[in-house]
């Protein structure tokens, strides 16, 4: 009797991957893993099935960068696409703003319910970003 061979895997490097992948780096020396963990969250809730990954990446240096890696068509290759820089930004996104960054990329005509009303409330475009989140937290001295 032979034992079953086990299931191959699935290599990320090899397969071509047709949904996108966000990523979040975050500044370990900060104390930003939980606010990173927390968005990663919120998008997969949002998104579920439509976002292939949302990887943390553990950095230094007051990093706090949301990127996304999509292909806009089949025939172009992976786009990589700077959704939030909390240097560039001014701090933080708030995770409505987050939201509707994202699925100005992935799908621009999805509603997203009471996200677009919460931003239409504040008066926030649901198809532009660019609005300053909250307050930076005090940055470490390594981060400065």
């Amino acid at each position: 009797m032979t034992s079953p061979e086990p299931p191959k895997k699935a290599s990320i490097t090899t397969d071509k991957v047709h949904l996108p992948r966000i990523t979040i780096q975050y500044c370990t020396q900060c104390k930003w893993m939980l606010r990173a963990a927390y968005f990663a969250q919120e998008l997969l809730s949002t998104f579920s099935t439509d976002l292939g990954e949302v990887a943390l990446i553990p950095a230094t240096g007051g990093i706090f960068t949301v990127t996304i890696y999509h292909s806009p068509s089949t025939e172009t290759g992976t786009q990589e696409t700077i959704l939030w820089d909390r240097k560039t930004n001014g701090g933080f996104p708030e995770v409505k703003m987050l939201k509707s960054l994202v699925r100005n990329v992935i799908d621009p005509s999805r509603d997203l319910g009471h996200t677009d009303r919460a931003l239409r409330a504040t008066g926030v475009s649901v198809k532009e970003g660019g609005e300053k989140g909250e307050g930076d937290q005090k940055e470490c001295e390594d981060c400065r």
